[in-house]
């Protein structure tokens, strides 16, 4: 019997295991370091662990991060801040502006959704769509998805601001790692 429970349990440890590939998502072994005194150094540095030291200290209560931590939704705003918003969900991930043009008496306008598929910086974490509105009368218009420049004019012009504001964000978290010990 408890042979059948060792043979269960290591069929059972053996498909988990291949399942995983040994690969953990989000490590690069390039750039972890692999003795693990630097990868504590690293991390506490980079503002991603926590420290004895600042447990019991108030940030203040009305210290609110909201989205303004997510530098993929920060760019975003930045970047379309001249077109009025009709929906802006962060937990959901999409912004979508209210119908713009530049000038008054254009028949012609355009609105921008832009769907957040990861909070990371890289070039395939937006999705962005286009719909042109051309109005010959009040009512009737057509709308149409267009697919262009633009929308890559926008994703590169939103991964650049969000590259410096994470670089910002860094910088700003960085704060030296004093060990234990003095050869640090």
């Amino acid at each position: 019997m408890i042979y059948i429970k060792n043979t269960v349990l290591f069929i059972f440890l053996a498909l988990i295991l291949n399942a995983c590939n040994g690969k953990i998502p989000g490590a690069d072994a390039r750039k972890v370091p692999y003795d693990p005194k630097e990868r504590v150094k690293r991390n506490l540095e980079e503002g991603k662990g926590f420290r004895i030291a600042n447990i019991g200290q108030n940030k203040g209560s009305g210290n609110f991060d909201f989205a303004s931590s997510n530098e993929l939704w920060r760019a975003s705003l930045d970047t379309i801040d001249f077109m009025p918003i009709a929906a802006a969900n962060y937990s959901g991930g999409i912004l979508i502006t209210d119908w713009y043009s530049d000038n008054q008496d254009s028949n012609e306008s355009i609105k921008v959704s832009i769907r957040f598929l990861t909070n990371e910086v890289r070039s395939d974490a937006l999705e962005i769509k286009i719909f042109y509105k051309n109005c010959k009368t009040v009512v009737n218009c057509s709308i149409t998805e267009q697919r262009g420049n633009l929308a890559t004019e926008l994703t590169k012009k939103i991964l650049g601001k969000a590259a410096i504001y994470q670089k910002q964000n860094k910088d700003k978290n960085f704060k030296p790692y004093v060990g234990s010990n003095s050869n640090n």
